[in-house]
């Protein structure tokens, strides 16, 4: 094998954590490495790409289906490109719908904090609105 390679040399390489590699082994989107004769896993070149590939898609936010598709279509490079496209699309739909629901959360809580601090914890607005959820506007939506 090219550039072998122990698990934590790989960890290091693709920055990411021992029982990360094990993991993504567990559930296959990293093939298992072969062992040598004392039972060392030994990785290569490919080991290092696939992993830094992974590594990068889960810091994009892409769900770990979402990347066995796209490691599954990286493997085929000459089919056309619009299944990756779509994933990436459906993936970018998702981020739109977290930052639309973030966006109203948060205004929500800027509209509990209006009023300021002061005064004790009975007359507290975030407590009213947390007790009652007819007075939260987001319950209205």
């Amino acid at each position: 094998m090219d550039g072998d390679r122990t698990i934590g040399a790989l960890a290091r390489l693709a920055g990411v954590k021992v029982p990360t590699i094990r993991y993504y082994e567990a559930i296959g989107l990293l093939p298992a490495a072969p062992r040598t004769e004392s039972n060392r896993r030994l990785y290569g070149e490919e080991a290092v790409r696939r992993l830094r590939f992974i590594r990068h898609a889960r810091d994009l936010g892409f769900e770990v289906e979402a990347i066995r598709q796209l490691l599954a279509l990286a493997d085929q490079p000459e089919r056309p490109c619009a299944e990756v496209d779509g994933i990436a699309r459906a993936h970018l739909a998702e981020i739109d719908d977290r930052i639309a629901r973030l966006t109203a959360l948060r205004a929500e809580i800027g509209r509990m904090t209006e009023g300021g601090s002061h005064g004790r914890v009975g007359d507290c607005r975030v407590i009213q609105v947390l007790a009652d959820h007819g007075l939260c506007a987001h319950a209205r939506h």
